[in-house]
């Protein structure tokens, strides 16, 4: 294993440690506080009885599926915006108004189109997911040198083929960069809207819940999960991109 990837092994392992003792030696609150080796010992109970499980998993689905949606929806928007200035024009307002909106304070007109349930969560999880992969792909798309256009398009390149062929493989390393922003927003924004439902189980949940029942060993569990989680997916997208477009420069 490389140095630089046992750096931040070694600085969690000192942090729980520094924690673990000032909570031993009192100078920490043990109630607002919890050792580690207490929060390892709720994350094993509550992992034997499926809670962080069923919970974990309804939180990816509704990250997963929003962000899809609007990763899909975005690249392909953005493409379309920096191949043409006319589309360029017509939807730029709009995706900037949506992007310098919180989207929380959309859930409330989302709700009367849509109802309370899941179909509103994921229109706005997908809305989070679009405008940030759409003005990505669109800087990625608008930053192509003109030469390779209109060499392929003297070659007898077809729209598709310019989207398949030179869009889409110039502005990869911008496209990977919006996913993770986006994907990590999503993540949040799904946590969020899980605090706000009330009952509709994920993360948000478990975290809402347990702060009101004061169930501080849960909360911080759920809380270092959520955290953990947004590391994972940040470092796969990582090591992702390395594989798909090698040539990006680190």
């Amino acid at each position: 294993m490389r140095k630089e990837s046992l750096a931040p092994v070694a600085a969690a392992l000192v942090l729980l440690g520094g924690w673990e003792a000032a909570v031993r030696f009192s100078l920490l609150d043990a109630l607002f506080f919890p050792p580690p080796s207490t929060l390892f010992m709720t994350f094993a109970a509550m992992l034997r009885d499926g809670e962080i499980g069923r919970n974990l998993r309804l939180t990816l689905t509704r990250a997963a599926v929003g962000f899809a949606a609007g990763a899909v929806a975005g690249i392909g928007a953005g493409a379309a915006m920096g191949a043409s200035l006319w589309i360029r024009r017509t939807l730029e307002p709009l995706v900037a108004g949506v992007n310098s909106t919180p989207k929380l304070t959309l859930l409330p007109m989302v709700m009367l189109l849509a109802g309370s349930g899941e179909p509103a969560r994921q229109i706005l999880l997908a809305a989070s997911a679009f405008v940030i992969v759409t003005l990505n792909t669109l800087d990625g798309v608008r930053g192509l040198n003109p030469h390779f256009r209109e060499m392929a398009v003297n070659f007898g390149a077809s729209q598709g083929m310019l989207f398949r062929r030179i869009y889409l493989p110039a502005s990869s390393p911008h496209i990977f960069t919006g996913l993770r922003v986006a994907l990590g927003r999503t993540l949040v924004l799904a946590i969020t809207m899980e605090m706000l439902g009330g009952s509709g189980g994920g993360l948000g949940y478990l975290v809402w819940h347990s702060w009101q029942m004061f169930a501080i060993e849960r909360l911080y569990v759920a809380v270092i999960l959520a955290a953990l989680l947004g590391v994972c997916i940040h470092r796969g997208l990582i090591l992702t991109e390395s594989r798909l477009i090698p040539w990006k420069a680190r």
